[in-house]
């Protein structure tokens, strides 16, 4: 057995996730991470150390053209080859705004509709090691607090509705370089993003720039930020253990009489709660939900990025999660 497959195993008993008898799906783009997971995960079955049902999905954003096509068109023939069941998805996204945000939004609700409708326990992605040390540093950079810094965990509930969860198998030990190797071990040549070298997307650069920068002054980088936002995580789980389930409403006067640190720690554990997501929460949100606690006027609002708001009214703060459309 390939050493990349006995690490997957060895981590998928780690997280104590079944194996036989389910269904899961695997989020495959035709890029290195995501093609060596379902190839280890082919090769797991293969050797009857997992007994599952491998659903390979695909979606189209249609963002790079014929590129885009070619990557779905190698991702079916992958499967074909191998026997394993695909599940295609197709979709179009304006070019305005977050492109990166929009596309991950219905790349996710294809996966996650995809999972329900074949009753699968899991959807898997290949974010490795070094998509952690990114996020790290991009939740770093715009401000985060604990929460955001704790960035992506190996198993979290998928979408709203309870029964499908996301699982990261790769995420605490392979790095870019590992499923890259293990590809060319089996002789399978992977896609490349060509988005991947468009240093107008914030993760791009942090890839191309910032992490080069870093390892100048520590090679093992990547790691020491993976394993900062690792800790980041228990001190957050930490976090919510002590503190009690928040009401939509927050009093003006209490607020007012914390310390900085204390209040800007409130608030953001309160817009999680009442958003279920720190996700693009940034410092600019929480300064600007500050400036509506100090002010001395009544009706003020102050916008959150997933089109919500807090609205200051009748000495409290009021979070509103429909009055705002994107």
């Amino acid at each position: 057995m390939n050493r990349f497959a006995r690490n997957l195993i060895t981590e998928w008993r780690r997280l104590d996730l079944p194996t036989s008898d389910a269904t899961v799906v695997i989020a495959v783009s035709g890029g290195a991470d995501s093609v060596s997971l379902l190839l280890a995960m082919y090769e797991l079955r293969q050797r009857a150390k997992l007994g599952l049902r491998l659903v390979a999905a695909h979606f189209n954003h249609n963002i790079r053209g014929v590129e885009s096509d070619a990557d779905e068109e190698y991702v079916r023939h992958l499967t074909r080859e191998r026997n394993i069941e695909f599940a295609a998805g197709r979709g179009s996204i304006s070019p305005e705004g977050n492109l990166e945000q929009k596309a991950r939004r219905v790349r996710y609700t294809f996966l996650e509709n995809t999972a329900r409708s074949l009753h699968a326990f899991a959807v898997l992605t290949g974010h490795t090691v070094n998509d952690q040390a990114e996020t790290f540093l991009m939740n770093l950079i715009r401000g985060s607090g604990i929460g955001g810094l704790s960035c992506m965990s190996s198993v979290r509930q998928l979408g709203d509705e309870q029964g499908v969860v996301l699982v990261r198998p790769l995420l605490k030990w392979a790095k870019r370089g590992d499923t890259e190797k293990y590809c060319r071990d089996l002789g399978v040549e992977y896609r490349y993003d060509t988005m991947n070298e468009d240093t107008a997307f914030k993760r791009v650069r942090i890839r191309k720039v910032l992490l080069p920068l870093l390892e100048d002054m520590n090679p093992n980088i990547v790691e020491t930020l993976a394993n900062t936002a690792e800790l980041m995580q228990h001190a957050s789980d930490q976090s919510l253990n002590d503190r009690a389930v928040m009401t939509p409403e927050l009093d003006l006067g209490h607020l007012k009489s914390l310390e900085k640190a204390v209040l800007y720690d409130t608030l953001r554990h309160w817009l999680t709660q009442m958003r279920g997501t720190s996700r693009q929460l940034e410092l600019k949100h929480i300064k600007a939900i500050e400036r509506l606690v100090f002010s001395e006027k009544s009706g003020r609002t102050a916008e959150l990025p997933d089109g919500g708001r807090v609205v200051r009214s009748g000495g409290r703060l009021t979070f509103d999660e429909n009055k705002v459309e994107n």
